[in-house]
């Protein structure tokens, strides 16, 4: 399946695919690998190790997966903000869950309320019925993030709440 980036006026979400991770395992380096703030995958070589390793044993979750949040400025993607992950492919329910996530420079600006919409409106888009997302209890600003979004509690354990909205 091709990978598709998802674009909005101001962000863009970027599929993260596994040539690219293999692209920054081999120490080949983009320009635009690089992440606002400074933090990059590069920094974090065993979580792209996993990826390539998930996707060899399970095959390619497009369109599901990791995408890198961009900001969009006057037309032009730049570096990375964050990332959503669609944990796919969908169960027989046809639930999945996602997470969500900026670096600091990026909070506060509204942007993971877009980041959010524009995950549950990838994941609606293809399939899925139910779309769940969890948050620390601690964390209050994903919390509202996801109820804004018109997610509900549906679980809640001593450490995180678990969020759903149903199509």
């Amino acid at each position: 399946m091709k990978h598709v980036d998802t674009t909005t006026p101001s962000l863009t979400l970027r599929p993260f695919t596994v040539d690219d991770a293999e692209r920054l395992l081999s120490g080949e380096v983009d320009p635009r690998d690089g992440w606002e703030g400074g933090y990059s995958f590069t920094e974090e070589p065993e979580l792209l190790r996993e990826y390539v390793d998930a996707v060899r044993a399970s095959g390619d979750p497009t369109p599901f997966g990791p995408y890198l949040v961009h900001l969009v400025d006057g037309g032009v993607t730049g570096a990375a903000v964050g990332g959503v992950n669609l944990f796919g492919p969908l169960s027989d329910d046809g639930a999945i869950e996602f997470a969500f996530a900026l670096v600091p420079a990026a909070r506060g600006r509204g942007l993971a309320d877009q980041v959010v919409r524009e995950a549950l409106a990838l994941a609606r888009a293809n399939g899925a019925r139910i779309v769940r997302a969890e948050a620390e209890i601690a964390n209050l600003p994903a919390r509202r993030v996801l109820e804004r979004s018109g997610m509900l509690e549906s679980v809640r354990t001593a450490e995180a709440i678990t969020y759903e909205i149903r199509f």
